[in-house]
């Protein structure tokens, strides 16, 4: 019980941090937010698909797998901001 909450929990936050992430792109329309907006969408997805599944085990090859998708997209938009930032 005290393991889906903490999920719940976390996956509410993600969501949250992902929709003031959507806010600030649609302000400044500059990818860096956006991505950072999927990947914590991805992150919440993937606490939920934990919760959903009944196992509570996180060491599954697929939230692995969402998991590195997510902290790619954070690789992703800090290497794209940088290379924007040279171009200037």
């Amino acid at each position: 019980m005290t393991h889906g909450m903490l999920l719940g929990g976390i996956a509410a936050a993600a969501i949250v941090a992902g929709l003031f992430f959507l806010r600030f792109w649609r302000a400044t329309r500059d990818r860096f937010f956006l991505f950072f907006a999927l990947a914590f969408w991805l992150e919440a997805l993937s606490r939920v698909l934990i919760g959903l599944s009944g196992s509570l085990r996180e060491d599954a090859p697929l939230f692995y797998l969402i998991r590195l998708v997510a902290y790619g997209l954070i690789l992703i938009a800090i290497l794209d901001r940088n290379r924007a930032h040279r171009r200037r």
